[in-house]
């Protein structure tokens, strides 16, 4: 009974919103027309390719949607509920506990996590540049901030070439270019690269078994003496910079490697070369689901809205074959499939989230 007086009051809020004319979500005098959704630069272009057929097929205002960073995304989508706020919040990586908590606060009591696919993360390089063949600890121990030193204490990172971390590793300086803290490439990256990586290193992962906060700083911070480097929210960007920068490595989303694999290729972790088998399997360790989550309350009021998200998991889209495909999203089973698509008909809200 709670739950649906919730609901009721914050659809009446964006009702009011409607009628009071506050239309800066979508740029127009009136209330919003159009569609609206934000987030990861991993999942827009899915999003994007969605909306473009969307609006052909179903005709009005095409939605927008906006590479914020999943981070980003979340936080303007749990703002509240209106049409100056987002419909739908992009993700490539789980809504955290501390998200959810922002949006029931702010009135967004009924979120709909939608699973729309899998990607993997890749750790890349210039297609004329040296192999590697990453095992996950060499990922922490060449990118964290502290590692342990000859005492098993904690400095700062000494490290400057691959080969100081593996023997097996070129000779090459540790430069890589990868995702903000804003970006939930970032956040995957950490949580199936470095957290696992660190747990393969025995003074680490005695830190995890005395303390799990220490413990998660010491696999989570990221070096900061040039080592890592932030690169924005634009993966191609990313790409692009592993040619002009000769020796470098970049960290960005399976679905950027497929469309430039004329110019970059990806390397092995723990033997494993990512590709659609692998991550669909899990094989591949720096495999991660795809998501969107949908404000309840803008169903039936956003024009349309229901039915982007029907296409969004539709055979046409998601399905093997689909469209979202050929722009490197790796479908769901089946089964997966039709499971998503029962939660996105019956708009059935997801539970808060463990952590």
């Amino acid at each position: 009974m709670i739950r649906t007086l919730k609901l009721a009051t914050a659809t009446a809020a964006l009702l009011a919103l409607a009628a009071c004319g506050d239309g800066s979500g979508g740029g127009s005098s009136g209330a919003r027309s159009g569609i609206w959704s934000a987030g990861s630069s991993t999942v827009f272009p899915f999003a994007t390719r969605v909306a473009e057929n969307f609006a052909r097929t179903a005709g009005g205002a095409a939605p927008r949607v906006e590479s914020l960073g999943t981070g980003g995304g979340i936080q303007a989508f749990c703002q509240g509920v209106g049409p100056n706020t987002p419909d739908i919040a992009n993700a490539s990586r789980p809504m955290k506990a501390s998200e959810f908590d922002l949006c029931q606060k702010n009135g967004v009591t009924d979120i709909v996590e939608i699973k729309i696919g899998f990607d993997g993360i890749v750790v890349a390089t210039a297609r004329n540049g040296n192999g590697f063949n990453f095992e996950l600890n060499d990922l922490y121990e060449g990118l964290a901030k502290e590692v342990p030193g000859p005492d098993g204490q904690f400095i700062a990172n000494p490290a400057k070439t691959w080969n100081e971390v593996n023997k097996g590793l070129p000779n090459q300086r540790i430069q890589v270019y990868g995702p903000p803290p804003t970006s939930g490439t970032r956040d995957a990256f950490l949580e199936l690269g470095m957290t696992p990586g660190a747990k393969l290193v025995p003074a680490a992962a005695a830190v995890e078994k005395a303390d799990k906060d220490r413990f998660e700083a010491l696999a989570h911070t990221l070096r900061e003496d040039g080592a890592w480097i932030d690169s924005g929210e634009n993966d191609n960007a990313i790409v692009q910079t592993l040619t002009r920068t000769p020796g470098s490595l970049g960290v960005f989303g399976y679905s950027f490697l497929e469309q430039n694999l004329d110019t970059v290729k990806a390397e092995t972790i723990d033997g494993v070369t990512p590709n659609a088998d692998t991550i669909a399997s899990g094989e591949y360790p720096l495999s991660r689901s795809l998501f969107i989550y949908v404000k309840k309350a803008h169903i039936g009021v956003i024009p349309g809205l229901q039915q982007y998200i029907q296409e969004f998991l539709s055979e046409g889209a998601a399905g093997k074959g689909g469209y979202l495909a050929d722009r490197g999203l790796i479908p769901l089973p089946e089964d997966q499939l039709v499971a998503q698509r029962a939660t996105a008909s019956a708009m059935t809200p997801m539970q808060r989230p463990a952590k």
